[in-house]
Formats: C-alpha cells, structure tokens, sequence
C-alpha cells in the first residue's frame, strides 16, 4: 500500500497516528538544517519535517529532494508548534515526522515553474502532463466532473435517459463544415464527425425513448471563435410530448442544480424571459451580457424633426437612432475611438458618431446640430452627466443594433469594469430568427430550428422543443 491517506485528509484528531502519504514534493525550506516538505497530491498539501537531531540519515536524503520528485513518506501525525499553524490550509495544524522515505521517481528539470503563468503556449503543450498539474488546471478538471455529474443525476430524477450515440456517421447538411474519417474497409468513401447528434435524437423520439440526453461530443471543421472551437460537448436534450414551458423549467432547474453542486450558489428560478427583439433592441445581441448596464436606448421621438440630415434620414427611410452612454469614458484615446469606428464599420455602419461630455461642455462635431430641447431630452433620457462619452447609431434597426451591442463589449473591455457575478444573471431567449431573418409559425409554435432549401431559397421549419440559456457571453443550446 503506496498510503493510507491522501494530503488533505489529516487534522488534529488524528494526532498520534501511524499513516503512509505519496506523492509530489510540492515546495521545499531548508531552515537551518531542519528540513520541511509540502507534500501534494490531487487533494490538497500535508506538511512533512525532517530533523536532523530525530533521524540525521533521512534529514541527509531529504537534503536531495527537489520540487516534483515523487516520493512515499511513512511517520507519525505531530502537532505543529504553536505559532506555526497555517490557518489558510485545511492541514495546517499538523505536521508528520517521517520515520521512513521513499524516492519514488526524481523530477528532471523543470520546464517553467509550477505556480507560473507560462506565456509560451508551445511550451505548455510539449510539457502538458506537468501543466495540468497546476492548481487552476486540477481545480478545472475536478470543477467539470462535478458539473456533469450533476447534470447526470438531476436529468435521472427527470425521466431522462441517457443514450450515446455513434461518433462516425454518414455526413449531412448542417450549418458548418464536417470532419471526414476515410474508410479502410471501403476505399473513397468517408465517415463524418457528426456536428451535433441531431438525426439520432430525432430517431430516438419516433422509436418512443421520449425523454434523451447526452453530454455529447460535437466536432466542426469552422473557424475559431471565442465560443466555439472545432471540437466541444454540449449538454444535448430532446423529449417527446412537451410543450417550451417544460424545456424552459428541465434547463432551468438543471443549471440550478449544476451552481448548486459546483458554486455552492443558488440560482433563481424561473430565469427572467426575453424575445428575441426585447433582446437585441435592448442589449444589440441575441446572448446579451447583462452583468453591467450600458443598454441600447432608442432616440426616435427625440430627432424625428431634427435639423441633423443623418439622424433625421435614418428615420424617414424606417430604421432607427439609438444610444448607449459609456460612463466616465470622456477620457477615450484617439487610438480606442479609430478601434471602436472600425468595429463599427465592420458591422455594417458608415462611421461613429459620439459625444464626450468634460468641463461642462459637449465635445463632438455633431453638437452643433442640436437643438436645446433636443439636447436637453437627450440628457435626461440617456442619463448624461459628467465624464460620459455617448456612442450613436443611425441605421437600419439590425445595423444599429448590432454595431452598438459590439461597441458595448468592447467598451467594457477597455474601461475594465468590475462586473456582475456571472452567476448572478440569467435570462433565457423564447423566439429566435430564422435562418432568412424572418419569424414564422408552425401550429401556433414559435418557429425555432429551420433548414434552407438550397434550390428554392426558402426556409422550412422543423418543429423542434428547444431552448437556448444565457449565462453571460456564453450560449448553450438545448
């Protein structure tokens, strides 16, 4: 037996006892001869002291030890001396004086060390076994099980069966690029890396399975994004014989139950409900980030008669003037307002208009094109006061949208905000758009997955129960 305990697991009551601990030599001080050694392992850190005037012949072995020897350690458990408890480690008010070492495998030199941040991302993948040693890593790993294991348990107590489905498959038309395997057995033909296990979950609700899950490996050969890359598991849920309010409270309580067992947090449900349109008028996205403020305010009523040809064109040709004031960002730099234009540009507008609000005075070219009454509603519906900076946009509502709702990101980006808790905020999007930008309905049900007809270039709707949750910037679809 390699040990009887691992190295979070020892405390006081256990004074006196004979135990074995193994593992990795975390740190090591040398304080005058005595020698003492952070043990690690998967759980946690038990301090081990070698003295010299107690057993000269292991004090001299443990003299060799470096950080990352692997080693087995035999003692007993003693009281640290008073005033040497560390309060801030679950072992921190025992010690083991070793009465026999073991060298189980001596470290080669390490690549970077352990309580680093290496930035040489190629170093860190050459040396991968040694970087998920590191704590955030370990706490990672440990953090995931527990969230699928939660997961587990709760859609069990739901009626739902887990099912796996095959990972080769026969491709299909789906939204991006598929992965091929080539066959051995049959020469030309290809296997596909299925995207999502969309067919099979379908065939499992005609064959009468009625209530599936799956935490299910997906693979698209697409671009790199901030929330998507080619391999990802997703939490995968299709049931028979529901209706959206029963998707909506499966996921919802499911989420809770993950907080619960990872966080220790508690979630409230029901999660606030938003469309589609409130959504992105609102937030200028469809997964809105609602841990800070900053939302779209729409300025229609207030430059309908402008003398501002842009704002006022805008309206007469039917889209939109909307605002978002970034506070106590008067003092943008001229290199963030060309970042902040060419995002703007790139998302389909003619420029950025915007307003900084310092000394009292507004500081824009298009001030001068204001009314008072005009400025003086602007003031009290966007809330404006000293050090503002206000970011506009006049277009077409999904343009304006869109552009403000990047710009907002961004902003926060640059201003470093101190947000939300991002377990403190959920909301959850009923209607989505179709795949042609229009909402249809299928028996009265919103409309929610579509494929295209590639020769008609129409959009055919599948009735399908299914719901898309927002933790803030990250999506996870149903």
């Amino acid at each position: 037996m390699y040990r009887t305990q691992d190295c979070n697991s020892l405390r006081k009551s256990d004074i006196g006892r004979q135990v074995a601990l193994a593992g990795w030599v975390n740190v090591t001080r040398d304080h005058g001869g005595v020698i003492f050694i952070d043990l690690r392992d998967r759980e946690g850190l038990t301090q081990i002291v070698f003295r010299p005037e107690e057993n000269a012949q292991l004090a001299k072995q443990a003299h060799t030890l470096r950080s990352e020897d692997v080693i087995q350690v035999s003692g007993h458990v003693a009281a640290r001396l008073p005033g040497t408890e560390n309060p801030n480690l679950a072992t921190g008010d025992i010690e083991i004086i070793p009465s026999e070492l073991k060298i189980l495998n001596r470290a080669d030199d390490l690549p970077f060390p352990i309580d680093a941040e290496p930035h040489n991302e190629d170093l860190r993948m050459t040396h991968r076994y040694y970087d998920l040693r590191r704590p955030r890593f370990a706490r990672n790993l440990r953090l995931r099980h527990i969230a699928a294991k939660a997961t587990r348990d709760y859609l069990d107590s739901q009626g739902y069966v887990e099912v796996e489905t095959p990972i080769l498959s026969k491709s299909t038309p789906e939204g991006a690029r598929d992965f091929l395997v080539p066959s051995r057995i049959t020469p030309g033909k290809f296997y596909a890396l299925p995207q999502a296990p969309q067919q099979y979950k379908q065939l499992l609700m005609v064959a009468g399975v009625e209530k599936y899950f799956q935490i299910a490996k997906c693979f698209r050969d697409e671009d790199l994004r901030a929330d998507r890359q080619p391999e990802f598991t997703q939490i995968d849920i299709e049931a028979s014989f529901v209706t959206p309010d029963d998707i909506f409270a499966v996921t919802e309580r499911m989420l809770a139950a993950v907080f619960k067992a990872t966080r220790n947090i508690e979630i409230k449900v029901p999660f606030e409900r938003l469309s589609y349109r409130e959504a992105v008028d609102r937030y200028g996205s469809d997964k809105p980030d609602r841990r800070f403020g900053m939302e779209l305010v729409d300025l229609g009523e207030i430059f309908r008669e402008s003398s501002f040809k842009v704002f006022r064109t805008a309206l007469e040709s039917g889209g939109v003037v909307k605002a978002i004031n970034a506070k106590t960002f008067a003092g943008i730099t001229i290199g963030q307002a060309d970042e902040l234009t060419e995002i703007a540009k790139l998302h389909g507008a003619k420029g950025l208009a915007f307003i900084k609000i310092e000394n009292g005075e507004w500081k824009s070219p298009i001030v001068k094109f204001f009314s008072s009454a005009e400025k003086a509603a602007l003031q009290s519906k966007l809330k404006i006061e000293e050090g503002d900076c206000v970011f506009f946009g006049a277009d077409k509502w999904e343009i304006a949208c869109e552009v403000l709702g990047r710009l907002r990101l961004r902003i926060v980006e640059m201003q470093s905000l101190r947000l939300l808790p991002k377990s403190g905020i959920f909301s959850g999007s009923q209607i989505f758009r179709c795949l042609n930008g229009a909402r249809k309905k299928t028996n009265g049900m919103p409309c929610i997955i579509h494929l295209r007809d590639r020769k008609r270039r129409t959009c055919r709707c599948l009735v399908k129960r299914s719901f898309t949750i927002f933790a803030p910037r990250r999506t996870t679809s149903f």
